[in-house]
């Protein structure tokens, strides 16, 4: 009784202590075990169960085991030797608080390419080292932009697995989360990348018809990417001139208003207006839900690099800033909670620098 060794050559379950098997393969030497327990249940039966290649979730089950018996109580089986990894993403995906996440399509996004790494293992055959391994072959994957994936992207995908087995554990569908302890990847997403008026007039030009009105928007209001395309004709107001954000419609969870010039209050009345539910913002007849591609190849036939859309609301901030607004009012335009993050979106180039001491003679 206790944990028993898995021989690789001949299968046979062999004692911890045991360093050759019958078969004459050294134990002692191979480094990629499969471990199991044994014991005797209530009824004196002998059980075994398989636990996988990691020996403190082996000891741990045992002790559960052993609890158990000792108590009285029926030796329930774990889940984590039932139940594979896809089960549990599709149990996580279907759960109500998740369906009514405004990130629940990046969510399903991320139990994509999790599933197609862990999903037909056994929750207990998932190790912490799997979930690191996961993490490097991540970075070396090419994204459809053709460059390595971001560490942020990664990070996101690993803050999704870690929210899954928390999920599970609460809920009793797991024992443990194997990606407890796991460092996310340091990022650098800090950016300064601003467009000028010359390439604000090369994108626009090279923009499709339905994306001109998204591009403008995030050109001249800064509004983030999710709050232009979920925006429905009950939110603008043309007469006062103003976009009427709730708070279910924010990253923050705090609406707010924004303002709209001549040239965004002319493009709304050159729109067909719908009734005040209706989309503002549709392609082909529906609701706008990416537009990254369109984006994307909108800034290669202007011959503009190193530029993504959210890139339009740093240039807003910055063109606010410029023009001489205080930053409590671009803020309250923008959306920002706290003075550190709001200076982030903020870019001095070398010539307001030069503007402090004037021309070099």
């Amino acid at each position: 009784m206790g944990l028993l060794m898995e021989c690789p050559e001949c299968k046979k379950r062999n004692s911890q202590k045991v360093k050759v098997c019958k078969c004459g393969f050294s134990l002692a030497k191979f480094s990629g075990r499969v471990w199991w327990i044994e014991y005797y249940d209530q009824d004196k039966k002998l059980r075994r169960e398989r636990i996988g290649p990691n020996k403190a979730a082996a000891e741990q089950r045992y002790r559960e085991v052993m609890s158990a018996r000792t108590e009285g109580r029926y030796i329930k089986k774990s889940p984590d030797v039932l139940t594979l990894f896809k089960e549990l993403a599709a149990w996580y995906l279907d759960l109500p608080e998740v369906k009514v996440k405004r990130s629940y399509k990046k969510d399903q996004m991320h139990c994509k390419r999790l599933i197609a790494q862990f999903g037909d293992r056994l929750l207990k055959d998932i190790t912490p080292s799997m979930v690191e391994a996961y993490k490097q072959e991540r970075l070396c994957t090419i994204s459809f932009l053709g460059k390595p994936t971001k560490p942020a992207t990664v990070n996101r995908e690993l803050t999704t697995f870690k929210t899954i087995f928390n999920k599970a554990v609460r809920n009793g569908k797991a024992d443990r989360n194997p990606a407890q302890g796991v460092r996310q990847l340091k990022e650098n997403n800090a950016r300064d990348r601003i467009l000028s008026p010359e390439e604000y007039v090369r994108l626009i030009a090279h923009c499709p018809a339905h994306l001109k009105p998204v591009v403008k928007l995030g050109y001249l209001t800064g509004m983030r990417r999710g709050e232009i395309l979920g925006l429905r004709w009950g939110q603008i107001d043309l007469k006062e001139g103003f976009i009427k954000l709730e708070a279910e419609d924010t990253k923050t969870n705090e609406g707010r208003f924004v303002p709209l010039n001549g040239e965004l209050v002319e493009m709304f009345k050159a729109m067909p207006r719908g009734l005040p539910m209706t989309p503002v913002l549709t392609y082909q007849g529906h609701s706008m839900a990416e537009m990254k591609r369109s984006f994307t190849t909108a800034c290669k036939r202007a011959g503009i690099e190193d530029f993504t859309f959210h890139d339009l609301r740093h240039t807003a901030i910055n063109n606010w800033r410029l023009q001489g607004h205080d930053y409590f009012r671009i803020m309250a335009a923008s959306g920002h909670k706290t003075m550190n993050v709001f200076k982030r979106y903020n870019t001095v180039n070398k010539e307001e620098l030069r503007a402090l001491v004037g021309e070099i003679r």
